[in-house]
Formats: C-alpha cells, structure tokens, sequence
C-alpha cells in the first residue's frame, strides 16, 4: 500500500494537523486565508508546511509548485475542513460568514484535478441539514460519478463517543476512490468523557480568578469579569448550576432574559464536573456566550481549558498574544483526537 500522505486545506491552527500526524500520516502541508496561524501551526506541527492563501484565489498550480504533489497520487489524502459559521445551527448573524459558505465548491476544484485516493471533509451538521444549499449534495454527486469514482461515506459524529470531552457533533464524510470498504471511525468508548477527567487540579490546572494572565506557554489565562458578573457567578449553584439564582435579583437580571429564566438556560451556566462539556466555540472563555462557568470557581474557562476539552495536549504552543484571537482558534479547531481516530480509520 502507498504511504498516506496529507494536505490540509483550511487548516487553521492544526487540530487536524496534529491528530492525522498522531495517528502515523505525512501532514505535507496546511493551507489557511488566516496567516496569523502560521506560527502556532508550524511551531507545533514540525514538517508541515503553512501556506498562507486564499483558496478562491489559489491554482492548481501554485499547489503543485508549493506541495510536489502529483495526480492520481494513491497515498494522497485531500482534507477539507472548511469554516462552517453560515451552516451552523447556531442562530447567528450570517452577514460575515456569507462569502465562506461555498468553499467546499472551492475545494472540489483541486479535487477535481488531482484526484488523490482519499477525501475527508468534516463540518458542521447544518451542512447536512442543508445539502442542496450547501453544495454538499453536488460535491458527493461530484464524487460518485463515473469519471471520479469514489465510494463515499458520510453522517453526523458526536465528538464526545471519540475520545474528546464535549458534547460536539459534526458532519464527517470519507471517501475513497482504491478502497471500496472505507467506513466512518466507530466508537469504541464504554463511557462518556467528562469534564473532570480533563480540568481541574488533579489534572494541573491550578485554581485562578476571573482576570488571571499566564505569561508561560501554558496559557492559563482567564477574561476578567464585570462586578455584576462576578456577583451572578458567585450566586450560580456549582457544578452544572443555571442563571435561575439570580434571575429573580432586580439588580443582576438582565432585560433579554426578563420572564425567559427557563429559555438559553446555557447562558452563564456552569459546567457539569461529570457530564461532557457543551461545544467549545471561539467564544468559550465568555461567561455570556454559553455554558462556559468553571464548575466551580467563580470565572469562565481558561484558555488552556478551553484548549484541553479540545483534546489539544498541553505542550501545545499557542503563539499569539490576543486571548480574543487564541479563543478563537481554539474553538474554531478540529479537536485532534477526533481527527486521529478519522486518520485511523482510513489506516
């Protein structure tokens, strides 16, 4: 058999970098619009090249010149892990994310040309949701074909029944064009993985307060809280309590929730010790942006948290200085054991 090798196209900082390189497979190269990646990628992925550009814009050839890569390449895997905010089920403001919604057309396009014996996409549900929109019924149609001939399987994971601590379910497709019994990764887990097997002092996260700066590479930095916040916090049951304790307070209720206690019960909540995690977003170190609470002191999740329930290992080098632009990175990130567990399946 030839020797797997990878392309990551929309790379971002390397979570499906790291966990396809984990599993035995050649990462040759990550490509990303967002060049403010580039050093945490390299840095941690040594090898792997970053290339900064914009995949509506690169050609075939420029690819070519960058990679070696070559057609018809048998160990070649083409992994396309497109941003996903337009599909998302998440009722956001879709304006800013409009001009990425077709990307996995952009793809197909080198695809198309190179044809490598695998193609791996991951995304959001919503993509599934919305296959004709999407492009999603036209790329597999597109994979199918007789002049490309690739056996394709494809549904929806939750990420917590592959090793990673949350609640985060994703559209996984694999296809294959040499191996006619490819097959999504299955779950080999007996038990859920919870919050308190990842986080928490007995895992080396020393306890710190809302506002906490880590200057190390560790990064266990906190975002600092108003005093309203910190009051809210302190009155929310530990360990999985809700906004419900001070809900009632006249000074600390907050108008959008006004009457609703019982509606985006996530909203300022705590997480669970011995429950999964909820979906790290790029905003899981905001108290307001969802069940982000440390289950028990009185602040949102670290940054090093945050990365950690990603199944990110905590030598993992995080390299810029924003805490805004690590948080999204973070979220923004294929978590790399769901990644490794892909990789091996097609091994």
């Amino acid at each position: 058999m030839a020797k797997l090798r990878a392309i990551d196209f929309f790379c971002s900082i390397g979570g499906m970098t790291y966990g396809f390189r984990k599993a035995g497979i050649d990462v040759i190269a990550g490509i990303d619009i967002d060049s403010s990646c580039k050093e945490t990628y390299e840095s941690n992925n040594s090898g792997s090249k970053f290339i900064p550009a914009d995949i509506k814009k690169y050609s075939i050839e420029q690819l070519k010149t960058d990679t070696k890569i070559e057609q018809d390449d048998d160990g070649l895997i083409f992994i396309g892990c497109s941003p996903c905010q337009y599909w998302s089920i998440i009722n956001t403001v879709k304006t800013k994310s409009k001009k990425t919604k077709n990307l996995l057309s952009d793809f197909q396009k080198f695809v198309d040309h190179f044809k490598p014996g695998y193609v791996v996409v991951e995304n959001v549900p919503g993509i599934l949701k919305k296959a004709k929109e999407s492009g999603l019924n036209k790329f597999v149609e597109f994979l199918e074909s007789k002049k490309m001939g690739y056996v394709v399987k494809k549904g929806v994971l939750n990420a917590n029944h592959y090793g990673v601590p949350q609640n985060r379910r994703r559209f996984t497709l694999i296809a294959s064009r040499i191996n006619n019994s490819i097959s999504l990764p299955q779950s080999k887990n007996k038990k859920k993985n919870i919050v308190a097997d990842f986080i928490g002092e007995w895992n080396g996260f020393q306890k710190i307060e809302a506002g906490h700066i880590d200057k190390t590479k560790f990064k266990h930095s906190a975002a600092s809280l108003s005093k309203n916040n910190i009051k809210r916090i302190k009155l929310t049951k530990k360990n999985g309590g809700t906004r419900e304790r001070w809900g009632k307070v006249e000074s600390l209720q907050i108008d959008a929730y006004k009457g609703k206690d019982y509606s985006f019960r996530n909203v300022y909540g705590r997480m669970s010790w011995d429950k999964p995690a909820p979906t790290i977003t790029t905003r899981f170190n905001s108290l307001s942006n969802g069940r982000f609470g440390h289950p028990e002191e009185n602040r949102a999740l670290s940054l090093r948290e945050g990365a950690t329930l990603q199944t990110f290992p905590k030598s993992y080098d995080f390299k810029e200085k924003s805490m805004g632009k690590v948080a999204k990175h973070i979220g923004n990130a294929v978590p790399p054991e769901l990644a490794k567990r892909i990789a091996k399946s097609l091994k």
